[in-house]
């Protein structure tokens, strides 16, 4: 184990020195948490970051001391509550899976009252510190603390919709690792788009457009949906009150920062699901929305279209739209009440 250690850090230290010109700075807010920790730990281990800002209130400082003693070349620099903006400044990438995790019995809506106020805070400090990151939110419920922070940003009249992601690629992850376990596939090899939203019945994944889903049906796929729609009560039940999913959470966030940080400095043809601003239902009032979206060095670069669904997809995005119409309502309504 610790060859395998040493062989990972030595292969980052050779990555990190071939790249020096598109490295990045990468602030984690919420870095003492849950996900946080070891959200900061993957970030530490990719050879693209050559500095990671670490904030919270609590804890931060702690974590960049211990995190900044793996032997990778890139700065790790702590930050307590009374420093956000210091935190933010120069951060070219900012990742936020700060707020409470979710408990036995509770939904992500549950933990709107607390988490968006979080949100709102700190979307106010990157508003003025630093306005053209690329944003990742992971706080739930995404699918209302997206429109909350893109709320801040136009009040503050600095706001870009192609810098502004919710991250759902837990989502993706989840359904990849439950249809390689039905079909006996390595999950690597086994892609599914997910689209929609970030909570239960908001989640849609697009199952007909995956070769290896094809000879799923029945109760088997209606087993499947439901798990990757409501994988996350796995966890928490799992955890019995002792949090949700934070590593699957930090694991997933990191690769999506990964996809950032790739077309960031110029590799073209980056492509993930995420939940951005879209045009894709906006006249049906859904603003938000996330699909397969291509990256670029300045963020989204192109949505993509759903492309042809069964008939069973189409019921499940009729029945997410009303309930992401709501969600994204209710984030849109808490900044502007």
């Amino acid at each position: 184990m610790f060859a395998a250690r040493r062989s990972l850090a030595s292969a980052s230290k050779r990555a990190f020195s071939t790249t020096p010109a598109n490295l990045v700075k990468v602030a984690v807010l919420g870095a003492g948490g849950g996900i946080g920790q070891p959200l900061s730990l993957l970030l530490k281990l990719n050879p693209d970051v050559t500095e990671l800002s670490l904030y919270d209130i609590r804890g931060a400082p702690g974590v960049a001391a211990d995190i900044g003693h793996v032997n990778v070349n890139s700065v790790v620099k702590g930050y307590a509550a009374e420093n956000l903006k210091d935190a933010l400044a120069g951060a070219e990438i900012i990742l936020i899976p700060a707020g409470v995790p979710r408990k036995p019995g509770m939904t992500r809506d549950d933990l709107f009252n607390t988490n968006a106020s979080i949100v709102r805070d700190l979307a106010k400090a990157a508003a003025e510190v630093a306005p053209k990151a690329l944003v990742g939110i992971i706080s739930n419920p995404v699918n209302s603390t997206v429109p909350i922070w893109a709320e801040v940003f136009k009040k503050a009249g600095v706001y870009d919709a192609k810098r502004l992601f919710g991250v759902t690629t837990l989502d993706v992850v989840r359904a990849s690792r439950f249809l390689s376990e039905i079909k006996g596939t390595d999950p690597k090899d086994t892609k599914v788009t997910v689209v929609g939203g970030h909570s239960g019945a908001t989640i849609v994944p697009l199952l007909s457009q995956t070769e290896l889903a094809k000879g799923v049906s029945g109760e088997t796929y209606k087993t499947l949906v439901n798990r990757i729609q409501f994988g996350g009560d796995e966890v928490v039940k799992a955890k019995d009150g002792a949090g949700s999913a934070t590593l699957s959470m930090a694991y997933a966030g990191s690769e999506f920062a990964a996809a950032l940080m790739r077309a960031k400095k110029g590799e073209t043809g980056v492509v993930i699901p995420t939940f951005v601003e879209s045009p894709l239902f906006a006249s049906e009032g859904v603003a938000f929305f996330s699909s397969n979206v291509e990256l670029g060095p300045e963020g989204v670069a192109k949505i993509h279209p759903l492309g042809e669904l069964s008939p069973e997809e189409q019921e499940y995005l009729k029945a997410c739209l009303p309930d992401l119409k709501k969600n994204i309502e209710k984030g849109v309504s808490f900044v502007n009440q």
